[in-house]
């Protein structure tokens, strides 16, 4: 059994070693030079493997997706990735927030003994391999070093990733072929990013890079808690991640969206009122509310911000008003970062158009696998799992459909 995998990510990666590990001998194509270079990345603050909350609330994580998931998470649920991290030498923890990591923190060993054993198991790597698409004999074609080649393998597995980070070799260059092949697929979009803000010159210059903690963000009926850092064109970090799917959609609905931002949501309106109703005296405003209510510097230049985008005087509101507002300072979107800034993308290969078994029902012996597919999940581990259960489901299902034929 020749098999081919394209792509050289995690679900690329977990196919070719599910695949080897039945005894098919496995070529892994990428057009990079070096294999999971998004991995890589991904692992630079600390590789955030999975997730360790109940396995209902984390599959609620993939929203419409779910469903259509839940087989391929429950095959290889959580619990599973850390025995298979910990089976190559890196066990893992669960930090404070639930989330999953290496005791390394980093990316590079695991991946280093993950490719040592597929080495071991015999799986050929292909790099400088660009995949663009199949000839009129259903081969596989690829621009090399070498010039053209062309493969006919006994079932192909294609893991080319989402448009984000496509300088790290995800560029979604794979759906014209597909298209071609009368494939549905979902326009490519930003997840996980940032947004535009039309920050006034003083504030950008003043906060460009600075992060807003301990704050809570609002939208659409759902709140997160977390941080978010002021960009010179917007907003983006961790609580805005959790929100960017219905952030997003409203923006590219309305061409706006007006976010919330609570500065100390740790206090209750009562108490918040009674901070801000102690008189000012000759203190300016910036010192009122730094010494009063435990605002940062950034946070008190955000509250100005959104006053004067509003038309609003936070000296000449009321203590109420005043309290209401610093927990809920209004932040106008005005559009979403490039999804080449992203941390990943939505979109993608419908789900009606694949089997249980992740094989293409339009083109039977080809397998598709990650985040090429039509789902997004927020980041804290969700992304990685649902990328490397799908890529063995897809390993499975190629094994399956050769046993078959």
């Amino acid at each position: 059994m020749n098999i081919a995998v394209i792509g050289a990510g995690p679900a690329g990666l977990m196919a070719a070693e599910i695949l080897s590990a039945d005894g098919a001998r496995v070529t892994i194509y990428d057009r990079m030079p070096s294999v999971g270079r998004k991995f890589l990345l991904a692992g630079r603050g600390g590789l955030n493997l999975t997730h360790s909350e109940p396995f209902d609330a984390f599959l609620a994580r993939y929203r419409e997706a779910a469903p259509h998931l839940r087989a391929a998470i429950e095959a290889f649920p959580p619990e599973a990735l850390r025995a298979w991290s910990e089976a190559l030498g890196q066990p893992t923890f669960v930090g404070s927030s639930g989330r999953v990591f290496p005791q390394a923190m980093k990316a590079s060993p695991l991946l280093r003994a993950w490719l040592r054993r597929l080495d071991q198991s015999g799986v050929r790597l292909a790099l400088r391999h660009r995949w663009t698409g199949w000839n009129a004999n259903g081969e596989l074609l690829f621009e090399t070093p070498e010039g053209l080649a062309s493969v006919k393998p006994d079932a192909t597995v294609i893991a080319l990733g989402g448009a984000s980070w496509p300088k790290l070799g995800a560029d979604g260059g794979w759906i014209d072929s597909f298209k071609a092949r009368g494939i549905e697929i979902a326009p490519l979009r930003s997840a996980n990013s940032g947004f535009r803000v039309g920050w006034s010159d003083l504030f950008r210059d003043r906060f460009e890079g600075q992060p807003l903690k301990g704050v809570a963000l609002s939208f659409g009926g759902e709140t997160v808690r977390g941080e978010a850092t002021i960009t010179r064109d917007g907003i983006e970090g961790g609580a805005i991640y959790a929100l960017s799917a219905p952030l997003r959609d409203a923006v590219l609905a309305h061409g706006e969206a007006v976010l919330h931002v609570a500065l100390r949501p740790d206090l209750a309106k009562p108490d918040l009122i009674t901070r801000v109703s102690a008189p000012r005296r000759k203190q300016s405003m910036s010192t009122y509310l730094r010494k009063a209510v435990g605002l940062s510097p950034v946070a008190i230049g955000l509250l100005q911000e959104a006053a004067i985008a509003a038309g609003l005087n936070l000296s000449a509101m009321d203590s109420e008003t005043l309290a209401t507002f610093i927990n809920a300072v209004p932040i106008k979107l005005t559009g979403v970062a490039p999804i080449e800034r992203a941390i990943s993308t939505a979109g993608g290969i419908a789900f009606n158009e694949i089997d249980a078994h992740y094989m293409l029902r339009k083109l039977p012996g080809v397998f598709v696998a990650g985040e090429m597919l039509d789902w997004e999940a927020p980041t804290g581990g969700y992304l990685l799992q649902a990328c490397f259960a799908t890529g063995a489901a897809a390993g499975l299902g190629a094994l399956e459909y050769l046993k078959r034929t």
